[in-house]
């Protein structure tokens, strides 16, 4: 990594736009973080292209959504952080075929909601996934009894030397909450095959899936979403995260202003005044304690990125 401050000017011409020293507390959930050197929203596919091939590789690139599931440190990025805009959001549905095209930048809601419209079944459970099709691709995102392993045709990313690169369900190397792909692809858009069904059926289905999850999960606060992935429920004794987490007595458990959220032990909430560093300090005592109480290693669901604020001090 860099140890200087990176500058647009250090970084190629693009037809998107810069934004120096962008606030990455702003860009994500939690509402913690220091800030990134550069922001860059590219213009397009071949924007963003052009701007990897001319970048100097020893200049970091972070892609980030919505920053649902994102924890940025207190002392911030050296870097760029690459956010796809509206360029990257389009959604097209083909209903005779019973597939759907998404940008990245495409909320994981909103592509269910259109599949929905079009009578395109096998996509609902993104209805309840918080975050874009970029980090759907990042993290095989599921809920609710489905994954985007199990709907997804192929992919299509540009790695570090603007190639682009359309990849097929198999080499996403998919497992649970996982994807195998090379980390230093930047996902810009999917394509996703359903089944066909009444869309009265699945907006029924859509609206059973939100009515769970409101009633147990905090989606009303300043949260990143589930926290850790589930284990091995055969090395954990059937237990999920948050059952084990309960049986550490973690529920509510306070670290400055963060908190373990009372309704569901999985989402850690920014009750105001959190930093970065609470939450982290707050989630590993518990990765800690339950180990050291259960035998199970916890792995974290959520995205860290960036340094301490000491080390940027």
């Amino acid at each position: 990594m860099v140890e200087r401050n990176i500058k647009p000017t250090d970084l190629p011409p693009v037809r998107g736009k810069y934004v120096e020293n962008a606030d990455m507390s702003a860009l994500t959930w939690l509402r913690v973080g220091g800030p990134v050197d550069v922001l860059f929203s590219p213009a397009d596919e071949d924007d963003l292209a052009d701007f990897f091939k001319n970048l100097d590789a020893d200049i970091p690139a972070y892609p980030v959504g919505v920053g649902s599931n994102l924890l940025v440190r207190d002392g911030g990025l050296r870097g760029v952080v690459i956010r796809l805009g509206a360029a990257f959001g389009k959604i097209v549905t083909d209903g005779v075929r019973v597939r759907v095209r998404a940008g990245a930048a495409a909320l994981d809601a909103q592509v269910a909601r259109r599949a929905g419209v079009a009578g395109i079944a096998g996509l609902e459970f993104y209805r309840g996934v918080p975050g874009t099709i970029g980090g759907a691709l990042a993290m095989n995102a599921g809920a609710y009894g489905g994954e985007t392993k199990d709907i997804l045709v192929e992919a299509t990313g540009y790695d570090r030397k603007g190639a682009r690169h359309v990849l097929s369900a198999d080499d996403m190397k998919f497992s649970y909450r996982y994807c195998g792909a090379d980390d230093g692809l930047i996902f810009t858009s999917a394509l996703f095959e359903g089944h066909t069904d009444d869309p009265a059926a699945i907006e029924a289905r859509m609206a059973d899936i939100m009515m769970r999850r409101e009633a147990t999960q905090p989606i009303r606060e300043r949260t990143g979403g589930s926290t850790f992935a589930n284990p091995d429920l055969s090395l954990s004794g059937g237990r999920k995260s948050w059952q084990l987490i309960d049986q550490i007595g973690g529920r509510g458990r306070i670290v400055g202003d963060a908190q373990v959220s009372e309704q569901h032990c999985n989402f850690m909430i920014n009750r105001g005044e959190a930093s970065a560093e609470d939450i982290e300090t707050l989630v590993e005592s518990l990765r800690s304690d339950v180990e050291r109480e259960t035998g199970v290693k916890l792995r974290w669901e959520i995205r860290r990125i960036g340094e301490a604020a000491e080390a940027n001090e």
